[in-house]
């Protein structure tokens, strides 16, 4: 079992930054990817972010690209977010997700991801 803590939402103006990070625990934490997505009110959820255990394979939708980057530290088992000039559309609650994987996998469809975390919400004011 692999468990997964967001913390670092809130509410933010736009222009604004954010700094999301995702812990990962359990006895089942070995080699994985990452992904970051979101879901706003009355929308589907969606792609944000995805980041390879080696970290040297990294995704984004084309909505944040320039202005969010993913990040790891293995040896905290955890994985950031930041998020840079946010804007009003930006709000959602984020989601990371764990997917076990090879070193260099690293994948946008959330359907094959393991694990979920509980959410943090992210508001961005106009």
């Amino acid at each position: 079992q692999v468990q997964l803590v967001e913390s670092g939402g809130g509410l933010v103006q736009a222009g604004g930054s954010l700094r999301l990070s995702c812990a990962a625990s359990g006895r089942g934490v070995g080699i994985y990817a990452m992904g970051w997505f979101r879901q706003a009110p009355r929308k589907e959820r969606e792609f944000v972010s995805a980041i390879s255990w080696s970290g040297g394979n990294t995704d984004y939708a084309d909505s944040v690209k320039g202005r969010f980057t993913i990040s790891r530290v293995n040896a905290k088992n955890t994985v950031y977010l930041q998020m840079n000039n946010l804007k009003p559309e930006d709000t959602a609650v984020y989601y990371c997700a764990y997917r076990a994987s090879t070193r260099w996998y690293v994948d946008r469809d959330s359907a094959t991801y393991d694990y979920w975390g509980q959410g943090t919400q992210v508001t961005v004011s106009s």
